[in-house]
């Protein structure tokens, strides 16, 4: 068996001599689209440019990060990439700008356009799923996530909330030639290969319990837990100073809840000066959580990619989306090579997310994503 998707990464500096690289390595005849994910450091307009230099008609999607990964391992300041062929793959893909202000039923009516669009150039191909691109900093991830989900039956769906190198300030997708803030992509791919879902996390619940008493969900603000103002309450429970929360304190002890029976992991942000909680995700009084402790990142990881292979040999590619706070943690314990070497055995194209998306769930601190196999009357 061949593999047809062709994957490429650059850690050069300068964005022409980037691009020209990441082309030199995914080119090839007659692609049907070419996603790439890159650094926010970049100057942005040179690199818009430089793709529509080097790809020209060629579709070209994507997002700025808070990190790349792909086949020179986990980045920073880098930009990887794969293209698709069109033999293989039908693809159909839409922006969707004003995100912040999009009512439910505009993204209803988004939802089921890009269906019925896809649904006309899809032909015979068989397997069919959706990738979402988010702005990271637009706090719109659980509500579209959910919507779009509820919108497209039977179509699973993953995808990452964009990163900007953890200045939590803009985050852009990429469309068109264009590099556009307050925006998501939908990404609809149908094909011959065999898929599979891929979602795992590295924490287990204690029984240390927490409900949320108080709430602001539009800002993602937590105010109580247990009735006590929340910053002092987490650090009691988790058993540090209040003084000494911080994001490595919060990647450490997340909470995670309940959630038809399988376990979702909610991150903390940020401790604010008033004692609230600022969480990357929407949070509602009267939700029970509980304090999560971590196990081995690698090994966890590791057992995961196992189980894809075992489910459809290696993959072509792995979409994959995994957590900043994943990658923090990493980076401390000194295992970002271990895990380079088991994404690169995957054939991996992802980026560092501050959020991930699975089903119609918003996630942190988990490693999600879709990997791609080969055509199902090739076997495995």
């Amino acid at each position: 068996m061949t593999r047809c998707v062709k994957l490429g990464q650059s850690t050069l500096s300068d964005p022409e001599a980037a691009v020209r690289d990441l082309f030199s390595q995914v080119s090839q005849p007659d692609i049907g689209l070419v996603i790439v994910y890159c650094s926010s450091r970049y100057d942005l307009n040179r690199l818009a440019s430089a793709l529509s230099e080097c790809f020209g008609e060629t579709p070209v999607v994507g997002c700025t990060t808070a990190g790349e990964i792909g086949p020179a391992g986990y980045c920073d300041h880098s930009i990887s990439g794969a293209s698709f062929p069109a033999e293989h793959f039908a693809v159909t893909v839409e922006r969707l700008d004003s995100l912040k202000s999009a009512e439910v039923s505009r993204l209803q009516n988004f939802a089921q356009n890009l269906a019925q669009r896809h649904e006309c150039s899809q032909g015979d191909l068989p397997n069919t799923f959706a990738m979402l691109l988010i702005d990271g900093v637009s706090q719109r991830e659980d509500a579209v996530t959910r919507t779009l989900f509820n919108s497209l039956p039977g179509i699973p769906i993953v995808g990452g909330s964009t990163g900007d190198d953890l200045i939590f300030d803009e985050t852009w997708v990429f469309y068109h030639g264009q590099f556009h803030t307050n925006s998501a992509l939908l990404l609809m791919m149908s094909t011959r290969c065999s898929i599979a879902p891929v979602k795992t996390q590295h924490f287990v619940a204690t029984d240390q319990r927490l409900v949320i008493t108080a709430a602001d969900p539009e800002r993602r603000l937590v105010t109580e837990i247990n009735g006590l103002p929340a910053a002092a309450e987490y650090a009691r429970l988790t058993g540090v100073d209040v003084n000494d929360l911080n994001l490595m304190r919060f990647a450490d002890s997340p909470v995670v809840v309940m959630i038809e029976g399988k376990e979702y992991v909610r991150s903390i942000r940020q401790a604010n000066p008033d004692g609230s909680l600022t969480f990357y995700c929407a949070i509602e009084a009267g939700l029970v959580f509980r304090v999560a402790r971590g196990v081995d990142l690698i090994e966890n990881l590791r057992q995961s990619l196992d189980a894809v292979r075992q489910t459809l040999g290696t993959p072509q590619v792995l979409l994959a989306f995994d957590c900043v706070l994943r990658k923090l943690e990493m980076e401390q314990s000194e295992d970002t090579v271990k895990a380079a070497s088991l994404t690169r055995a995957c054939h991996t194209l992802g980026f560092n997310s501050y959020g991930e998306q699975f089903g119609g769930i918003h996630v942190n601190q988990t490693f999600t994503g879709l990997a791609i196999g080969y055509p199902e009357d090739e076997g495995s």
